[in-house]
């Protein structure tokens, strides 16, 4: 045959039953060696097996009761444990928290595709079952919430465990991936691009990534890789490199590397990925909280695709919030019961949880649109009250049977105790830019927002009284002289007596320049001057002789000083050149710069 012909040289060994093929071939053979490995190792879902998945490598623990040679056993064990290692990202759900939750039942398809799993009560010794849809009524509706007693002992943050998988329940960025967006006919395409997420802290570029990840898993073509740039080292980031490259060669498989917080890699860092990108051998997604223009390469920013997403709205918010109470099983106060049958389905055993839709509208205006912040909140609220010793009557495992998280308990729980300010990011200079165009636009409110905006976000005091100092003389200058000895006289007293007790300085000053009456004569007359000066051809003109100082003789003797008109001395005006030849009839305050 063709293929033994070949030299030794030349045959590539396949990683599944170890026989060397000729590179023509080796494609077509591994396709067929991974669909009949995958028949052997599981002949009951061969109807359903989609692209080739690797062998689990774990174990199940083999009960006592069950008999270790019975190989029918061993194999549903298998396949359980790897179904359940396949949702290790996902709700985590030990044996002591009753049930797991199912994607197409649930009220949100989120909580993810480890689905109607159910598992049994520590020292039960049953290994994990998949529960076949339809099959008990009663392990569908369960699934569809999380337990009170689940809530209360998860190990992970509410936010986490509700992340979203599809883009249907991804809330907030339809300006980025709506319904007529490029990107979302990308991603739905499994076209994807290399990408820069960049957005505030809880907008969803994480859950984006994630539900990118989550359809490119469905598909089977493609691996997802996730570092972060807070921990990865150049080293891992060249492996996983290294990896893609042998996927791609052997199996055609891409692979998307998903690089959280991409902008504190530093510049040397991210030349790494710059090849890569260029010739396809990654798709890069880099996420982002700073401005990309600035932390990211400009060589590879070319190469990728900056989707901003912005800070979520409060309606968007509002739909989160909904989301996650009809997961967990909450009601909400006064709109009827709408999971009335929960707790009969779980024998009294656990809470009813109220919670009042004046508290779900606190967390939306108060967590400033971050999603975590409100999730983790929601979480953070419900815990306290089932903590809280219980009035009434309880159930058996102490929680008290009702619960009504209120407004009050929201607020205590959610304190806004700073402001979104990034003093060394991009607000910081947004802020600043904003705060001098209102007093420059004798806007007095719009000023004392703009300050305590920054001030309350933690902005150094003294920053904002020397920019105060540069606004007396660039915007109000000569229209009121006085203005400048009062920006001084700010940040003096600033730099005296420091926050918080110098805001009210501060304020005092900015008031002042906001009503102040403004001209930018001096300002515009300057830049004039530096105009001419960067667009002079050929050598400057020197200065004029009777201009020059003649501190020596041999200076005096060169003429130096000759002709000068000392003006005291004459009682009436001075008729005197004090520019250079070529400048006399310019008048910067009226000069238009020409182009150079």
């Amino acid at each position: 045959m063709a293929d033994r012909t070949s030299t030794v040289s030349d045959s590539v060994q396949c990683p599944v039953c170890f026989k060397d093929f000729t590179p023509e071939t080796i494609n077509g053979h591994l396709d067929a060696c991974l669909l009949s490995g995958a028949a052997d190792s599981s002949p009951s879902n061969a109807a359903e097996s989609g692209p080739p998945v690797k062998k689990p490598r774990i174990s199940e623990p083999v009960n006592d009761s069950v008999s270790s040679s019975s190989s029918m056993a061993g194999t549903q064990s298998s396949s359980a444990v790897f179904a359940l290692f396949q949702n290790k990202g996902k709700l985590d759900v030990g044996p002591d928290r009753g049930v797991a939750l199912t994607s197409k039942q649930s009220p949100v398809s989120t909580l993810s595709k480890g689905t109607k799993r159910v598992l049994a009560e520590a020292g039960s010794g049953s290994a994990a079952m998949e529960t076949p849809s339809g099959s008990n009524g009663e392990t569908e509706k369960t699934s569809n919430h999380l337990s009170a007693r689940t809530l209360f002992s998860l190990n992970k943050p509410l936010a986490e465990v509700l992340r979203p998988n599809t883009l249907e329940d991804y809330f907030g960025q339809n300006k980025a991936v709506g319904q007529q967006t490029l990107i979302r006919s990308l991603l739905e395409s499994q076209e994807i691009p290399s990408l820069i997420l960049w957005g505030p802290p809880g907008c969803g570029k994480t859950t984006l990534a994630h539900i990118i990840a989550s359809r490119s898993k469905k598909k089977g073509s493609t691996r997802f890789v996730t570092l972060s740039a807070t921990s990865a080292s150049t080293n891992e980031v060249r492996e996983v490199i290294k990896q893609a490259q042998n996927e791609l060669r052997l199996c055609k498989r891409k692979t998307i590397l998903f690089i959280d917080e991409i902008h504190r890699f530093n510049k040397s860092q991210q030349d790494t990925f710059l090849p890569h990108v260029e010739c396809g051998t990654v798709t890069l997604i880099g996420a982002t909280t700073e401005n990309p223009s600035f932390q990211v390469n400009a060589a590879l920013l070319s190469r990728c695709r900056v989707l901003v997403l912005e800070k979520l709205s409060v309606e968007a918010m509002g739909s989160i919030l909904n989301r996650a109470v009809a997961a967990l099983g909450i009601q909400i106060r006064g709109q009827g019961p709408t999971n009335s049958s929960y707790r009969d389905q779980t024998n009294g055993n656990e809470p009813n949880i109220y919670i009042e839709q004046k508290a779900l509208d606190t967390i939306s205006y108060l967590c400033d649109g971050d999603a975590r912040t409100g999730l983790n909140s929601l979480q953070l609220a419900v815990q306290a009250q089932m903590k809280s010793p219980p009035l009434n009557q309880s159930t058996q495992d102490g929680f008290p049977q009702e619960i009504l998280v209120t407004e009050e308990h929201i607020k205590e729980g959610l304190q806004r105790s700073h402001i979104l300010y990034d003093k060394a990011g991009e607000e910081h200079y947004n802020c600043i830019s904003a705060l001098h165009k209102s007093m420059r636009g004798s806007h007095e409110n719009a000023s004392l927002y703009w300050l305590g905006r920054m001030l309350e976000g933690g902005e150094d005091p003294l920053y904002v009284a020397r920019r105060l100092v540069r606004f007396a003389s660039e915007d109000v200058g000569l229209a009121d002289p006085s203005a400048l000895p009062q920006a001084v006289s700010a940040f003096q007293a600033c730099h005296f007596i420091g926050m918080p007790e110098c805001e009210v300085i501060l304020a005092q000053c900015a008031i002042y320049l906001s009503r102040a009456p403004k001209s930018v004569e001096i300002y515009q007359a300057y830049a004039n001057v530096k105009a001419c000066l960067r667009n002079h051809k050929g050598p400057l003109p020197p200065v004029p002789l009777h201009l020059r100082n003649a501190p020596t003789r041999l200076m005096k003797q060169l003429g130096y000083a000759r002709g000068y008109k000392y003006n005291p001395a004459f009682k009436g005006p001075v008729e005197q050149d004090y520019l250079p030849e070529e400048l006399r009839d310019i008048d910067f305050f009226t000069w238009t710069p020409s182009d150079p």
